[in-house]
């Protein structure tokens, strides 16, 4: 899981992978323990017997946002949330040592940290209650709402940026699938039935997801065995807690106690649940890497792809195709975005570049942050209006089409319809107060010039 916590510290990669949001009951959100339910007595008995002592939270099932980790008692500020022994950390060090460590030591090419921990989930679950690892892949979700997952007509429905990344999320994990084949059939020995019944694509799919949404950054030693960057660790009971954008927490692997450490610097009440922070990403990361929105998430944009950019502004402006080559060429066209403040600054000046009065001679001034004159000022603010219109209108066309879908039943699609549906509802909010603040913006620049004009 991504955690970021206190200012300046990052720790950890990733994490949640779904969200099963569901309303309110009469206002009030409500927490049912499952702490009795025999998996999780299973998964607290495997880290207890793995030095694992802590009391201080419990597995369970909160009405906003699913299953999640409970206070049992006040958690008072800069106290430990979370100290996980190393032995019950799954890295590349555990997949190494274990049945798997002959096959990927001498395996050439060397395969990814990532891989090699893919592989060790899929041969646990395939092993079933005799692995040794079962506690904790008998936890882990059948399924996941990353993009890796969508079908093809749920991909169709994310904003134009998000979609291209979605299409190239699933691309890759289909690729690390279909270039491991060789690899996978050296594991024919310790597998009860055909390799290709067990390493299949959704196997990986799943292991995949399951990393890659739930793993902490927690840096290894170069293993010669390996191949890149080896920083993940599964860290089964403490990835059970939820990400809220306005919590604050200290992370990171303590070289003393040998144990992953997570410290909540505000405190949570009893009862209520305990919350880390992931990092400050926006909606669509959120929901690229984890599978989930988080609502009201002060960090999310609504992104502007040159495609509908240039739709808005054809016809109003001049040598359209020249100013865009000239952003181009400059870098400029990336990240643009919308907030509920506004455009962002590379927005507003790629719209001052294109107006069709800002002339060659100043474009390179544009770009440095010059201001060019009232009328550039306007006609920037009112093509800004028209696009977050544009972007509005679209947003509201793909929910009444997400709607649609969920009242014809599609049960196989219906999580990865609501996790789209969610974020599309955010930007919509979004949208709805940047035209606010725009047109509060032409209001008062029409009230300046009349009174210059009085």
């Amino acid at each position: 899981m991504t955690l970021l916590f206190s200012p300046g510290i990052i720790m950890g990669r990733r994490g949640r992978a779904s969200r099963k949001r569901t309303k309110k009951r009469d206002g009030t959100l409500q927490s049912v323990s499952l702490s009795h339910q025999p998996e999780y007595v299973a998964l607290l008995r495997f880290v207890h017997q793995r030095g694992f002592t802590s009391k201080l939270l419990k597995p369970a099932f909160f009405s906003d946002t699913g299953r999640g980790l409970q206070a049992f008692k006040s958690v008072k500020p800069n106290q430990l949330l979370v100290s996980l022994p190393e032995s019950c950390l799954l890295t590349t060090s555990t997949v190494l040592d274990s049945y798997l460590g002959h096959y990927m030591k001498r395996w050439q090419p060397r395969i990814s940290p990532l891989l090699a921990l893919c592989v060790f989930l899929v041969c646990e679950r395939h092993r079933g209650p005799d692995a040794d690892w079962s506690p904790y892949i008998h936890i882990l979700p059948a399924s996941y709402t990353c993009p890796a997952y969508f079908a093809d007509d749920v991909t169709s429905l994310l904003p134009v940026g998000l979609r291209r990344r979605a299409i190239q999320q699933k691309d890759a994990v289909r690729e690390i699938h279909s270039s491991n084949q060789d690899f996978f059939r050296t594991l024919q020995p310790i597998l009860s039935q055909p390799v290709e019944d067990v390493m299949t694509f959704e196997a990986l799919r799943w292991a995949w997801c399951s990393v890659n949404t739930r793993s902490v950054f927690m840096r290894q030693p170069s293993n010669k065995f390996l191949c890149g960057e080896d920083d993940y660790a599964l860290a089964p009971f403490l990835d059970l807690l939820n990400h809220r954008p306005d919590v604050q927490v200290k992370a990171g692997f303590n070289h003393e106690t040998k144990c992953y450490e997570i410290r909540s610097v505000c405190g949570t009440a009893r009862f209520q649940q305990a919350f880390i922070n992931y990092g400050p990403h926006d909606n669509q990361s959120l929901l690229m890497e984890y599978g989930f929105v988080a609502s009201g998430n002060p960090h999310s944009l609504v992104y502007v792809d040159t495609e509908i950019l240039c739709e808005v502004v054809n016809g109003n402006t001049t040598n359209l195709e020249q100013r865009m080559k000239f952003l181009t060429d400059n870098n400029f066209l990336n990240n643009l975005s919308i907030s509920g403040e506004g455009p962002n600054w590379r927005l507003m000046t790629t719209l001052r570049l294109m107006s069709p009065q800002t002339l060659f001679y100043q474009w390179k001034a544009v770009l440095l942050g010059q201001m060019v004159g009232k009328e550039v000022e306007r006609w920037s603010i009112r093509m800004a209006v028209a696009l977050s219109q544009k972007l509005l209108q679209d947003t509201l066309t793909i929910l009444d089409t997400i709607s649609r879908h969920l009242q014809q039943g599609e049960p196989s699609l219906k999580q990865q319809l609501h996790v789209v549906e969610s974020l599309l509802q955010e930007e919509k909010c979004i949208l709805g107060r940047c035209l606010s603040s725009l047109r509060s913006a032409q209001v008062e620049a029409t009230k300046i010039d009349e009174n210059n004009a009085s």
